[in-house]
């Protein structure tokens, strides 16, 4: 029973960097594909079609083409203003519960990353060797218990800072 009870707090410890790491991947994985969702398909579909025939006018540079250039630009135009009826219909409602979403996935967010500093507050979250941090040790281990058999103790707060800038590398890698 007492090989138990010291087990679980090393248990929570080993698996602690890999869950904290993993949610903070999730939440910013969430709160970009919000901000992709809060960008409409149509939108998006007209402006690449603006896009396309303005691609595709200024290709025609000749004398003999120059017509035909011109009213694809009137096109361009006519969806240019179609693109801006659409957002100022429904833009705002879109923008509006989309900006609610996020505002609750950021304050769920908040609440888990204090439930995980409260959790994880003197526990290390992980062990670094000494040498691969050597000028950061103490930074890296704050409320961590600092070093121990020339690993470096990972604090919650450092690792939180840690895995969510990584998250937000990986996620912008990832083009979500």
């Amino acid at each position: 029973m007492g090989e138990v009870i010291e087990t679980l707090p090393e248990l929570r410890s080993s698996l602690a960097a890999p869950i904290v790491f993993v949610i903070a991947v999730a939440f910013e994985f969430f709160s970009r594909w919000l901000e992709q969702l809060k960008r409409s398909a149509t939108a998006t579909r007209l402006r690449g079609e603006i896009k396309d025939i303005l691609k595709e006018a200024s290709s025609l540079s000749l004398p003999s083409t120059f017509a035909q250039a011109v009213k694809l630009r009137r096109i361009a135009a006519a969806k240019e203003k179609e693109l801006a009826n659409y957002q100022e219909l429904h833009g705002k409602e879109i923008k509006l519960s989309y900006d609610v979403c996020l505002r609750i996935l950021f304050i769920l967010k908040v609440l888990t990353y204090v439930v995980l500093v409260c959790w994880f507050w003197r526990v290390p979250v992980a062990s670094i060797s000494e040498q691969l941090v050597r000028p950061f040790g103490k930074v890296i281990s704050w409320r961590a218990r600092g070093v121990v058999n020339e690993n470096v103790m990972v604090g919650i707060i450092p690792w939180l800072i840690l895995s969510t800038r990584v998250s937000k590398f990986v996620c912008r890698l990832a083009k979500f």
